[in-house]
């Protein structure tokens, strides 16, 4: 199935090196691929360098084992002027087993950057199929309801 230009599948063999003292691969290893898919993900999405600005609503559902093949998967699902919100969910299976189990969702914002780290028009995703249409409204759902977070968090931010 040819993948269109919104969607990225990143993939990483976890490492001894990746994994707490529980024999899991740490929540921040989780993380950084997740970023790193994202960034993938908005780079290919506004052919320019981006930043991230907002990472929320990380859920970890199951944990990632030693030697198990993860495999992240980030989509564009709203767009602004410059910013790209994008949904990453990463999935992981023993290695040869053709099953992934569901490990994390979370949402990331990038804002496309010109030269000058100045924010950049990208282009407008525009969801098609019935799957885009609901994940765009997710984040519609989502960019609101951070509104009313952020009210909450202003007197904690320097």
């Amino acid at each position: 199935m040819p993948r269109t230009k919104n969607h990225i599948e990143l993939q990483f063999l976890s490492e001894p090196s990746d994994v707490n003292y529980g024999g899991k691969v740490h929540g921040g290893m989780m993380m950084k691929w997740i970023d790193q898919a994202a960034f993938a993900c908005a780079l290919q999405w506004s052919q320019t360098y981006c930043v991230t600005v907002y990472v929320g609503g990380i859920r970890f559902f199951h944990p990632v084992h030693i030697g198990h093949l993860v495999k992240m998967e980030a989509r564009i699902i709203y767009t602004g002027k410059t910013s790209m919100h994008i949904a990453v969910d990463a999935f992981s299976k023993p290695v040869g087993q053709t099953d992934f189990v569901k490990n994390t969702h979370c949402i990331i914002v990038f804002v496309a950057v010109d030269d000058d780290g100045q924010p950049k028009a990208i282009p407008v995703f525009k969801p098609k199929t019935e799957k885009e249409i609901a994940m765009h409204g997710y984040a519609i759902k989502l960019m609101e309801l951070r509104k009313s977070i952020d009210k909450e968090m202003e007197p904690y931010i320097v």
